[in-house]
């Protein structure tokens, strides 16, 4: 059976935590292929200032160049609107039938899980595999969902304290790769 997992978020922008967070799902959920899925709009966050969706995806293409496990889905974008992610699981549940599907989900949704839209659905088409944050203590998944905890290589940075660095002119080395940090400067992006 294909396993297949589902990495949505807003990679707003992608950094090295999340390429940390790839590579353990990888190896830790024997995945053949991964996913990246940027919102266009967060239920959860109405009114985030998120860069254009064409800026974001062309940052994840660069970020993931040569990663022949991974690759970048735009549908929620080009879908437009708030993303929920039964919508977007349903998708693949249709597309792939008899896969097993893994969904990636940050610690600190946890608790808004239950609030997701439709969540007793997708708590049955998906296992969910919680990236913990570094620091903070990680809760079970509330009911209905199940899964697991992602071991990884927890890295504590966020994309609003790398947003912040680049409003203020700090450098980025180590924190997003070298030719999204490129890409990010030469067109202005979060200035």
């Amino acid at each position: 059976m294909e396993r297949l997992g589902l990495f949505g978020g807003s990679f707003n922008p992608v950094q090295c935590g999340h390429l940390l967070v790839a590579r353990a799902a990888l190896e830790e959920l024997a995945l053949d292929r991964l996913v990246f899925i940027p919102a266009t709009e967060s239920p959860f966050k109405p009114g985030q200032t998120l860069a254009p969706g064409a800026a974001r995806l062309r940052l994840l293409r660069l970020a993931l160049a040569g990663w022949t496990q991974v690759e970048v889905d735009d549908q929620e974008i080009a879908r437009g609107g708030v993303s929920y992610t039964i919508d977007t699981v349903r998708v693949y549940a249709d597309r792939f039938p008899g896969v097993k599907l893994f969904y990636l989900v940050g610690a600190d949704h946890l608790s808004t899980l239950p609030l997701w839209r439709e969540a007793e659905a997708l708590a049955k088409l998906a296992e969910f595999v919680v990236i913990p944050r570094p620091g903070q203590a990680c809760g079970p998944l509330p009911p209905p969902f199940h899964g697991r905890l992602l071991k990884g290589f927890p890295l504590g940075v966020s994309a609003s304290q790398i947003r912040a660095r680049i409003k203020q002119g700090l450098p980025l080395e180590g924190l997003v790769p070298a030719t999204v940090a490129e890409a990010i400067l030469n067109s202005g992006l979060y200035l």
